[in-house]
C-alpha cells in the first residue's frame, strides 16, 4: 500500500508539474502573441509612432526595432531635405522644368514652366501634359523626342519664343526643359539686320566710286577737265560718306564696350555748345536760322569726346531735317533741382508718332531716301543714346509732323558741377 501510495503521489506531482509547465507555456505564448500583436499594430501606424515597451527578450527586440526606426527616420529626413533642396534649386532656375511620369502625366512643375505654359503648379499635378499644352509642334515632338529642341513661338504669351527639350531620366521618367530664347532671337535678328544694313550702306557709295573710277580709266581723254573734276568730286563725296559710316561704327562699338566713359573729366558745357554751334553753322551754310540760348555756366563730369559727339549729332540732325529758312534753337539750362538740360528744337518736317520709339535703333530711318540725301549714316541717334546712358543721362524726344521736333538730354545732379 505504501508503494502504491508513493506511485500515486509521484504521478500526481508529475501531473501537477506538467499542468504548471503547460500553464507557463500558455502564458509565454500568450505573452509573445500579445507582443507580436503590438508589433503588428505599431507597424500599421504612421511612421514615427513610438514603439511600445516590453520585458525580457521583447525589450531587446523593441530596442532593436526602435534603433532601426530612428535610422529610417534619419534617412527619410535626409532624403526629404535633399528633395527639398533639389526642388528649391529647380524652382530657382530661369528655365522651365516639368517632371513627367511614364504615362506623360505631370509629377511636378516649377514656377517658370507654369508661367511659360499657363499651368497651375498644384491643380495640374497628375494631369496629362498634352491635355494642357496643346501646341501641335510640342505634341509632335513629345511623341518623337530628339536631341535638338523644338522651337515654340507665341503660345501662352504673345511674343515669347521657347526652346523646349525632353530629357529621359530615372525609371521611365522624362524632364521637359523650356528655355526663353526671345532675347537671343531678337539679338540674332538685330545682328542680321545690322550686317545687311552695313552692307547696303556701303554698297551704294562703293558702286558710285568704282563706277566713276572705271569711267575715268576707260575714257580719260574723252572728258574735259571740268567733267573729270566733277567725277572726282562725286567720288570724294562718296568716299567721305563711307568714312563717316566707318567712323560712326567705330564710335558705336567703342561706346558699347563699357558702362562708363573712360578718362572722365570736367567738361565746360558753354565751350562744348559753342563748338557744336560753329560746326552746325558750317553744315547749314546760312540756310537756317540757328539760335543759341546759353544758361548758367556749368560743367559735366564725363568724356569730352563722347559728349561732343552726342551734342553734335543732335544739332546736325536738326540741320539735315529742317527745310531751308527754318529755325533751329539750341539751349542749355540748369533746372531748379540742380540737373542739367541740353535741348535742340527745330521747325523741320517732324516725325510720326509710330516712329519715335525706334529712332535710336541702328540704321533705323523714317524716310530712307531723304536720310541718304542729307548724308546721314543712320547711327547718329544710336550714338547719342549710348553716350547719354554712359553718362547716366536720359534722352527725350517730342515731335509733331509738320511742326518740328525737340530732342533733349537730361543730366542728373551728380554729373553737374556748378561754379562756386
Amino acid at each position: 500500500m505504501c508503494a502504491v501510495a508513493g506511485v500515486v503521489w509521484i504521478f500526481s506531482s508529475l501531473t501537477l508539474a506538467l499542468a504548471v509547465l503547460a500553464a507557463l507555456l500558455v502564458l509565454v505564448l500568450l505573452h509573445h502573441q500579445h507582443n507580436m500583436g503590438r508589433v503588428v499594430s505599431w507597424a500599421q501606424q504612421a511612421p514615427g509612432t513610438p514603439l511600445p515597451r516590453g520585458i525580457a527578450a521583447w525589450d531587446y527586440i523593441y530596442a532593436s526595432l526602435a534603433r532601426r526606426e530612428r535610422q529610417a527616420q534619419e534617412q527619410r529626413a535626409r532624403l526629404t531635405r535633399s528633395l527639398k533642396r533639389f526642388r528649391e534649386a529647380t524652382q530657382a532656375l530661369p528655365d522651365g522644368v516639368i517632371y513627367l511620369t511614364r504615362q506623360r502625366t505631370i509629377e511636378w512643375v516649377n514656377e517658370a514652366a507654369a508661367s511659360y505654359f499657363g499651368l497651375d503648379a498644384e491643380r495640374d499635378i497628375g494631369r496629362a501634359v498634352t491635355s494642357l499644352v496643346r501646341e501641335p509642334a510640342f505634341v509632335s515632338y513629345l511623341a518623337n523626342p530628339s536631341a535638338e529642341p523644338v522651337i515654340l513661338r507665341g503660345g501662352h504669351h504673345e511674343g515669347l519664343t521657347l526652346a523646349v527639350q525632353v530629357i529621359p531620366f530615372g525609371e521611365d521618367q522624362e524632364m521637359v526643359l523650356a528655355r526663353d530664347i526671345t532675347q537671343l532671337e531678337r539679338l540674332d535678328m538685330m545682328r542680321r539686320d545690322f550686317v545687311a544694313n552695313v552692307s547696303h550702306e556701303l554698297k551704294t557709295p562703293l558702286t558710285v566710286v568704282s563706277g566713276f573710277v572705271e569711267t575715268l580709266i576707260d575714257g580719260d581723254e574723252d572728258f574735259s577737265v571740268e567733267d573729270r573734276r566733277h567725277f572726282l568730286e562725286l567720288t570724294l563725296s562718296q568716299s567721305q560718306r563711307m568714312q563717316r559710316l566707318v567712323d560712326d561704327l567705330l564710335t558705336l562699338s567703342s561706346l558699347q564696350s563699357g558702362d562708363a566713359p573712360r578718362g572722365e573729366e570736367v567738361v565746360d558745357v558753354q565751350a562744348l555748345v559753342q563748338g557744336v554751334l560753329n560746326e552746325a553753322r558750317l553744315l547749314s551754310r546760312g540756310r537756317h536760322e540757328i539760335v543759341c540760348e546759353q544758361g548758367p555756366a556749368a560743367a559735366i563730369v564725363g568724356s569730352q569726346k563722347e559728349l561732343y559727339s552726342a551734342f553734335s549729332n543732335l544739332v546736325s540732325n536738326a540741320v539735315r531735317y529742317t527745310p531751308e529758312h527754318g529755325e533751329i534753337r539750341v539751349s542749355w539750362s540748369v533746372l531748379e533741382d540742380g540737373s542739367g538740360r541740353f535741348a535742340v528744337e527745330d521747325s523741320g518736317i517732324g516725325i510720326e508718332p509710330q516712329h519715335l520709339e525706334r529712332l535710336t535703333e541702328r540704321f533705323y530711318r523714317v524716310d530712307q531716301g531723304r536720310s541718304r540725301e542729307t548724308g546721314g549714316t543712320g547711327l547718329g541717334l544710336a550714338i547719342v543714346k549710348h553716350v547719354l546712358t554712359r553718362h547716366n543721362a536720359q534722352l527725350g524726344i517730342a515731335s509733331q509732323p509738320g511742326t518740328g521736333s525737340c530732342f533733349t538730354a537730361h543730366f542728373p545732379v551728380r554729373r553737374l558741377r556748378l561754379p562756386g
